[in-house]
């Protein structure tokens, strides 16, 4: 039942794409952590959402559709984590103490 709704519905695509670039953002801020078993398990999570995009892809290949959605979900999600990496970064500024050199 899961899966046929999965395949069925191709706005799926979109929030795939959002969720697949959130993932990449935290795996990007995992490895520049040198975090090794969180951005390990982050990358197999990322290696699974990129099997069922190339699933849905390769089965409707002639739906340009599914294409566009899935990058407009891609480009959102990049939006979107992008901000909230731009908010966090300011607020930890905000309530950082002050060193005095």
């Amino acid at each position: 039942m899961f899966v046929s709704l999965l395949t069925a519905c191709p706005m799926i695509l979109f929030f795939v794409g959002i969720l697949e670039m959130v993932v990449i953002s935290a795996w990007t801020h995992m490895v520049s952590e040198t975090r090794v078993i969180a951005s390990g398990l982050t990358t197999v999570i990322n290696i699974l959402i990129w099997y069922y995009v190339l699933q849905s892809v390769v089965d409707n290949i002639g739906n340009i559709q599914n294409i566009v959605l899935y990058a407009l979900g891609c480009a959102v999600g990049t939006m979107v984590t992008t901000a909230w990496l731009r908010y966090k970064s300011a607020r930890d500024e905000e309530t950082s103490p002050a060193t005095l050199d």
